[in-house]
């Protein structure tokens, strides 16, 4: 069982920035961010193999950036140029697997989440 805790999360105006962290229990092959916005399902967003292996959602490229630092079993995702659309429950997930470049995953475990709410 890995246990995981999202923090960083907060409002923001639009073209903020803001630092999402999720400390782990336990590194897995994979693990990744994912988000449900108002009224919608919920999507990923990034996620990364151990490795280093990452892949975003075409609606985050160039803007979100994750990354992992094993020795702190800590995920994180530096989100850049929020916008409206942006605001969502963010969560953190790990797979017992690699995620082998695919976003649309069966995450194992999962985060409570956390909030980020984008203003314009």
């Amino acid at each position: 069982q890995v246990q995981l805790q999202e923090s960083g999360g907060g409002s923001v105006e639009s073209g903020g920035s803001l630092r999402l962290s999720c400390v782990a229990s336990g590194i897995s092959p994979c693990m990744g961010w994912f988000r449900q916005g108002p009224g919608k399902e919920r999507e990923p967003v990034a996620v990364i193999d151990s490795d280093g292996r990452t892949s975003y959602d075409d609606s985050v490229g160039g803007r979100f950036t994750i990354s992992l630092d094993n020795a702190k079993n800590t995920l994180h995702l530096q989100m850049h140029n929020l916008q409206s659309d942006d605001t969502a429950m963010y969560y953190c997930a790990a797979k017992a697997d690699y995620c082998g470049g695919s976003l649309w995953l069966d995450m194992d475990y999962w985060g409570k989440g956390i909030l980020v709410t984008i203003s314009s």
